[in-house]
């Protein structure tokens, strides 16, 4: 429902356009022994799951930065057009979010972009939404699990040139939070515990 998306309000109160959701799902699992993308849980993949998050969480538009297996994790998204293939994607997450923002850029809207991990299956729609809750075009904040930083990361509209810029490597935005005084972390232990799949023993039944 609409009340539930993620918006920024404006100066007169009024609902700004919605926060855009990006997906990062181009890895290849080395440890994992697979593109996480494609493994399943409860037999849906986990990038469908994902996907699924952002929508109840009422990201506008949602991209989905794809790698490794490209081709069969685009055939699984209802809309293959969100798709967008990440050049250089086997140098790790920096690769994918450049691409990921520079997609989003040509977008005209959303204030924000909600970056999403798709190995994060028990990160809920409820983790999205507070993030993402008050977002503006300078907003830079991150959810916080027991004051631990996780994902999802929220990040203003102004700084994504700057972002996709500074990016490179696995370290993904990580270097340029660091230097963020304005970086806001939003608890949301108490909704869950911001868990990763990191090996394929980490799902249920395996």
């Amino acid at each position: 429902m609409a009340e539930n998306r993620p918006r920024a309000a404006g100066a007169s109160g009024a609902a700004a356009e919605p926060v855009a959701g990006l997906l990062l799902a181009a890895g290849a699992g080395r440890r994992f022994g697979g593109p996480k993308a494609l493994a399943e849980l409860d037999g849906r993949p986990l990038v469908l799951r994902a996907l699924a998050t952002l929508d109840a969480a009422g990201c506008r538009p949602v991209r989905v930065v794809v790698g490794a297996a490209a081709e069969q994790v685009r055939a699984l998204l209802p809309e293959p057009g969100q798709a967008v293939f990440a050049e250089g994607w086997e140098s790790g997450m920096g690769a994918s979010l450049k691409a990921g923002l520079a997609a989003l850029s040509a977008a005209p809207g959303p204030v924000a972009a909600l970056v999403h991990l798709v190995d994060l299956p028990w990160v809920g729609a409820d983790v999205l939404t507070r993030v993402a809750a008050g977002a503006t075009a300078e907003t830079v904040a991150r959810a916080s699990y027991e004051g631990v930083p996780g994902h999802p990361v929220l990040l203003g509209r102004r700084w994504w040139a700057e972002i996709a810029e500074s990016a490179q490597g696995d370290r993904g935005a990580r270097d340029w939070l660091s230097t963020r005084p304005d970086l806001k972390l939003v608890e949301c232990g108490d909704l869950g515990s911001g868990r990763d799949v990191d090996r394929r023993a980490d799902l249920p039944g395996r």
